[in-house]
């Protein structure tokens, strides 16, 4: 079944109508039934912010038409340093009126200010989801998949089809891990990987044991992701200038 991206609440709500039955003379009133009815938010703006010690990277993904029929769409890919250790935050919005504008500067990922006051208008105009999945956090998990040996730790492919141990910084009220906020640390250099970021509904079925297939989806993000060694500052003895060289190989 194609998912929107988006999570359910369910509530009781009562059918307000009475049906009538001819039976000789006698009219039998039938009692209202009570229905259960599925209410349907929407994620519009989904956005991963990884920040070390000197670097920030923001990638987004976001649905075009809203509310509407389309996905959500990855707008940026993943650049992160190698050797480097990063807290990542998910950030989750919902606009549904399509005022977030899609950043024409996607293609810088090196995570300046003006990326963060992009990510402070949308918290203006949209409504910040991820306090109500905080709420609810026994009822979520956030799930992660990546290529293999792009992290020194986690190591592994992740906890969607592999079983590595994500470092999750937040937990629900029973103990178990909700994953709006995680610790990596990047390996070597990585040219062309994946970042997978799976969001799991789970009222009633979240526990200890329970997986990345568990409940329903209410998003599944893949990003490319890209590790670079580090530029090193070099001094030129012979000229005493000072150089940039580049450790890539």
């Amino acid at each position: 079944m194609k998912m929107k991206n988006q999570f359910s609440k369910f509530l009781f709500a009562s059918v307000c109508a009475v049906v009538f039955t001819a039976c000789g003379n006698d009219d039998e009133e039938v009692v209202p039934d009570v229905v259960e009815e599925k209410v349907v938010e929407s994620f519009t703006d989904v956005t991963l912010t990884f920040i070390s010690a000197t670097d920030t990277v923001v990638a987004k993904a976001q649905d075009p038409d809203g509310e509407g029929a389309q996905e959500l769409k990855v707008l940026d890919e993943i650049h992160l340093k190698a050797n480097t250790e990063y807290t990542m935050n998910i950030t989750i919005l919902n606009d549904p009126d399509g005022e977030h504008e899609e950043d024409e500067d996607h293609d810088d990922h090196e995570g300046h200010d003006h990326k963060l006051a992009e990510e402070d208008h949308d918290h203006e105009h949209g409504e910040n989801v991820t306090e109500e999945i905080e709420e609810e956090a026994d009822e979520h998990q956030v799930f992660f998949a990546f290529t293999e040996n792009a992290f020194s730790n986690p190591t592994g492919t992740g906890n969607i089809t592999g079983t590595s141990t994500i470092n999750y910084n937040d937990k629900d009220k029973n103990g178990n891990p909700l994953g709006l906020s995680t610790t990596w640390t990047t390996a070597g250099e990585l040219e062309e990987g994946t970042f997978q970021v799976r969001l799991q509904h789970q009222p009633d079925v979240k526990s200890a044991t329970s997986g990345a297939n568990d409940g329903d989806t209410d998003f599944d993000l893949t990003f490319e992701l890209e590790i670079e060694e580090e530029e090193e500052v070099v001094k030129d003895v012979v000229k005493g200038d000072v150089t940039l060289v580049s450790t890539k190989k």
